[in-house]
């Protein structure tokens, strides 16, 4: 049936509206160009059916797949960041903090809780790329550090989930004294023979990936997750020579040893309880 452009009324021709679709229906793999409809990519946990491509999901998203229903309770959520060096660039540093409180709905780039998972007490926290990069400055150090506490406290493993470009440029040497801040507490959870499971996810880069993300126990990471110090751009400036395909991605470094299981995102869950089972066995005897 032809569609009617136009229509006549009492005053004359007028312009008929032309239906549309709306966007938020579909969705374009950014890996492979696959348009989705996005209640069909909802279902499969935001990933692509075509390639298995892992889109950016929020930390809810994450607690929902991994803990248990109606045990999850937040902490340290009422933390901000502030401004130690009243540091500026194209915009305030102050400002910049108040627009991802805005936009995210949340205080800092990492959301942290205690849960259950499968019935194993945990201790989970989730970075938000969507707050300034997920970049790392003293209040997630601090949130870190409280979280490892708090495992301790309740001998609860931890979990720690990351998605970041690294320190906060904007806090200067104060961010950069969380990665030793945060690799110290880990190291004391370490001595509490409680344990610690990191996850990987896109990107994982700077000194995220040299300090806390990559001193887990056991180290897993979603598909195709970008993991490293410096951007691959950046390595092939310095060194003047060609990348490796795949370079930097999960599978490489899977590869190479730097991880020990690349998990998709639907086996999230079940891999992490399995571990779980192995690595708080010690704990079930303390009870």
């Amino acid at each position: 049936m032809a569609i009617e452009w136009f229509k006549r009324d009492r005053e004359g021709v007028v312009l008929q509206q032309k239906k549309t679709t709306p966007d938020t229906l579909w969705i374009k793999c950014d890996n492979c160009g696959e348009i989705v409809f996005k209640r069909e990519l909802e279902k499969r946990l935001m990933v692509c059916p075509k390639c298995e491509y892992h889109f950016a999901i929020p930390a809810e998203k994450y607690i929902e797949i991994i803990t248990d229903v109606g045990t999850w309770k937040e902490f340290s959520a009422e933390l901000k960041s502030t401004d130690p060096l009243g540091f500026r660039d194209q915009q305030k540093y102050s400002d910049r903090i108040v627009s991802s409180m805005k936009k995210t709905g949340k205080n800092e780039a990492i959301t942290t809780g205690v849960c259950a998972v499968e019935g194993y007490p945990i201790v989970l926290g989730i970075m938000e790329f969507s707050f300034m990069g997920g970049s790392v400055g003293s209040v997630v150090g601090e949130k870190i550090a409280r979280a490892v506490d708090r495992a301790r406290k309740d001998r609860r493993g931890l979990i720690l989930i990351s998605r970041s470009g690294g320190m906060r440029m904007q806090e200067g040497m104060v961010s950069l004294m969380q990665m030793a801040k945060t690799s110290v507490k880990l190291t004391q959870l370490g001595e509490a023979r409680l344990p610690y499971i990191s996850l990987l996810t896109n990107p994982t880069t700077g000194g995220t990936t040299a300090s806390y993300s990559m001193l887990g126990d056991v180290i897993i990471a979603e598909p195709g997750a970008l993991i490293g110090f410096a951007g691959p751009r950046v390595i092939k400036q310095t060194i003047g020579q060609d990348l490796p395909q795949g370079f930097q991605r999960s599978e490489f470094l899977l590869e190479k040893g730097f991880l020990d299981r690349i998990v998709s995102r639907k086996d999230i869950k079940p891999t992490i309880v399995t571990l779980l089972r192995f690595l708080m066995s010690d704990l079930e005897s303390e009870k």
